[in-house]
């Protein structure tokens, strides 16, 4: 596969386990400079196994992610628009072979419902997930760009989608120029497995067969202007210590290439799909301990990407997992087209099981219980924050007086326009609290931009 040394990661995955405990620390100390680590330097890290030092991992994880991004935690949800699929992907319920799914594509207007239902419920950010399948009437890039000006054009009382993302198959040139001219943020595409031999095997039909063209597809969407691109690997389907070394080999090369990395890193596991009896007993399952560990070492080893969790994981494991490095989370998800509304529920086939049902109240109670602020910000694509832009404030942890600014004032937004009682109390708590911490400057604006809110206005940001 085109970027990944498979030989040179199995020879890692050989030599890393014979490092001292002196290089091991000398590696967490520079991980806690936040500096990005070499691969040989996160091979050493995904190998340790005494105790000790595992636990040393997850600590230099929870300062690297608060020295960047601070105690934010941006909240998004899914918004699938279509089932239909070409490919033959063995882990997915979307799968072509799949006789059982109920196939649907929702139609403008059923998009524009279903983003409504989730406004009404307090939602700002969608990640828009398309199928690989032929749309009878238009091309489907044509169809993703309608479906992002209708998520656009929805509106609640004062309230709008501020960001929508996109999850779609590889694109040409000229349709990637499309997307980028429809107002996407981040451009998500996952590799699913780094291993050539395993990911032929998992995509036997289908345009996703071909792993070069898929890889390749990072590159047009930069070429096209995308600047803001999201990877990552489904663990399960391989070994999971390759395939964060292969993500990794993959970062390399896009900051080598376009001097950005990802804008974000996603780390879903293998969840039971109706119709793939291979997503109920995965090749290569991970354990609990061995996943926490993957997170730890992605932030350590990449410390200003996102790394994005999503419901596939239970509430316990996802609430665990914030304290080791993950600084994006879903929400109240549904992975079914048109799942959201009541009048089209359960018409059509969901991609897999959820972990976490709670709403994106309790999710929010959650976060706040924790410590952790719930986030709707949408700052830095209006703001032109994007690229070698964000990168330069995000590295050296610049970003996170703008993001924590930015967390409060969209936290004051959820609370006085959907809050329930609890969460209201615990949510004004908590602004006050983070209010006290700022200097006169930073709460002489916080105060404007409340005094705002108070008055009506929405989407006020720095």
């Amino acid at each position: 596969m085109k970027y990944i040394n498979e030989e040179k990661i199995n020879n890692l995955l050989v030599s890393a386990s014979r490092v001292d405990n002196r290089k091991f620390d000398l590696i967490l100390k520079k991980a806690k400079s936040l500096q990005r680590l070499t691969l040989e330097e996160s091979a050493v890290l995904l190998l340790a196994d005494d105790p000790e030092y595992i636990q040393k991992i997850f600590d230099a994880a929870s300062f690297v992610k608060d020295a960047i991004y601070g105690r934010r935690v941006v909240l998004f949800v899914p918004l699938y628009i279509s089932n239909l699929c070409a490919n033959n992907c063995l882990y997915c319920a979307f799968r072509l072979g799949n006789s059982v799914a109920k196939r649907r594509a929702l139609i403008i207007p059923e998009i524009k419902k279903q983003v409504e239902w989730l406004l009404s419920r307090g939602h700002k950010r969608i990640l828009m997930v398309c199928g690989e399948g032929a749309l009878p009437g238009k091309s489907n890039i044509d169809y993703y760009v309608e479906g992002i000006r209708a998520i656009y054009e929805a509106q609640v009382g004062k309230n709008k989608i501020k960001r929508v993302n996109v999850n779609c198959a590889p694109l040409s040139l000229e349709e990637f120029k499309k997307l980028k001219s429809s107002g996407i943020g981040t451009y998500q595409l996952f590799q699913e497995t780094y291993h050539q031999k395993t990911y032929l095997a998992m995509h036997p039909k289908g345009p996703k067969s071909d792993p070069h063209n898929r890889i390749e597809a990072v590159d047009r969407a930069f070429s096209a202007g995308i600047d803001d691109i999201g990877i990552g690997a489904l663990y399960g389907l391989y070994d999971w210590r390759f395939e964060t070394l292969g993500l990794l080999s993959h970062v390399k090369y896009m900051e080598d290439k376009f001097n950005v990395g990802p804008h974000t890193i996603s780390v879903p596991r293998i969840e039971p799909a109706e119709g793939s009896e291979l997503s109920f007993n995965p090749p290569y399952k991970i354990s609990d301990e061995d996943f926490k560990k993957v997170v730890a070492v992605l932030r350590l080893s990449v410390p200003y990407t996102g790394i994005i969790m999503s419901t596939r994981e239970n509430a316990e494991m996802r609430d665990r997992l914030l304290s080791l490095g993950v600084s994006q989370t879903s929400a109240e998800s549904n992975t079914s087209p048109g799942g959201y509304s009541n009048v089209l529920k359960d018409e059509a086939a969901s991609q897999f099981l959820l972990g976490d049902q709670r709403s994106l109240d309790e999710v929010i109670g959650s976060l706040i219980e924790h410590d952790y602020i719930p986030s709707f910000c949408a700052a830095c694509y209006r703001m032109e924050r994007t690229g070698e832009a964000f990168m330069q404030m995000a590295k050296p942890g610049t970003i996170k007086g703008k993001c924590s600014m930015n967390a409060l004032v969209t936290l004051k937004e959820y609370l006085d326009d959907f809050a329930s009682d609890k969460v209201k109390d615990s949510g004004y708590k908590m602004i006050d609290r983070y209010f006290s911490k700022l200097d006169n400057v930073d709460q002489n604006m916080l105060k404007l931009f409340f005094n705002h809110v108070d008055s009506g206005i929405r989407d006020e940001y720095v």
